[in-house]
């Protein structure tokens, strides 16, 4: 009894270890808590994404393209073409905004398909050689797994909304739709009274667009991240010598392998979502209702 307390007290304690961020407090409130860990790995593939690009543009041929150079041919293709189908306002940023949104989700989300330990190790590992305890070395490698780097993201999509609705449209009909769609009236009575049912669903409408786009990714890599984090509990603490580990550790690569290569669909599939209700919400906002 004793045993199994003590092995679902380290059950426990690895999984809130795995899920605490390094953080840097500035405040005495949760707001004013940076997530160290988040904002490094956000940059840093933010990064990989600039240089790669870069890399890539300059090196580009006209003849016989390398699998590098035709891959990011067929994403930058791929999301022209979904841009012209779909968003028919005026607006030149609109398919590089949804390049940088597709490939920038899509390397935040890869992270999650590094081992789960690797990292966390190597950064413990960095702590006890420094002379601090290798306990409180928090680490979390996925930006995406981090509701701030979901909602930021969507904020800024949900700012740009409205930049968009006012350059296609101009400030008063922007602002003046508001009033009067999704319901319309003929007669001046009618329209001054679906003034108020047509205001108040806009502003939910409004408000809906960031929550459902920053919650649906982040539930999604939290869940996936969580998924990886109990497979590797499977054989937490056990022994070479222990027959229960060898049918355990057979068990674990099989729902770690059948897991990884399913996480590449979700991870894809996130990222273009991501990308998709962006495109949708930015031509609705250009198009007049």
């Amino acid at each position: 009894m004793a045993t199994e307390e003590a092995g679902s007290g380290n059950m426990t304690e690895y999984i809130q270890h795995h899920l605490h961020h390094w953080q840097l407090s500035l405040g005495d409130n949760a707001f004013m808590t940076l997530n160290l860990d988040t904002l490094f790995f956000t940059v840093l593939t933010a990064l990989v994404f600039f240089l790669l690009f870069v890399r890539v543009a300059r090196r580009a041929t006209a003849g016989v393209p390398g699998k590098l150079q035709c891959a990011i041919e067929m994403v930058v293709l791929f999301v022209d073409g979904l841009v012209k189908e779909t968003f028919h306002g005026k607006s030149r940023m609109i398919a590089p905004l949804l390049i940088t949104i597709f490939c920038l989700v899509f390397l935040m989300n890869f992270m999650d398909l590094l081992p789960i330990d690797l990292l966390p190790w190597a950064w413990a590992s960095g702590h006890r050689l420094a002379g601090h305890d290798p306990a409180h070395a928090y680490l979390r490698i996925v930006p995406t797994a981090d509701l701030n780097t979901t909602l930021g993201m969507a904020l800024t999509v949900f700012l740009l909304i409205q930049y968009v609705g006012i350059k296609n449209k101009g400030v008063g009909k922007f602002f003046g739709e508001f009033l009067t769609a999704p319901f319309h009236a003929e007669g001046m009575v009618g329209k001054i009274a679906l003034v108020i049912p047509n205001l108040l669903l806009r502003l939910i409408e409004e408000c809906v667009r960031p929550v459902s786009l920053s919650l649906r990714l982040f539930g999604n890599m939290y869940a996936g991240e969580l998924i990886f984090i109990l497979i590797a509990v499977m054989t937490l603490g056990s022994s070479l010598g222990t027959f229960s580990t060898w049918p355990l550790g057979i068990g674990q690569f099989i729902a770690d392998f059948g897991w990884t290569a399913f996480h590449i669909l979700i991870i894809t599939l996130q990222a273009f979502i991501f990308m998709v209700l962006s495109l949708v919400y930015l031509s609705m906002a250009a198009e007049s209702h």
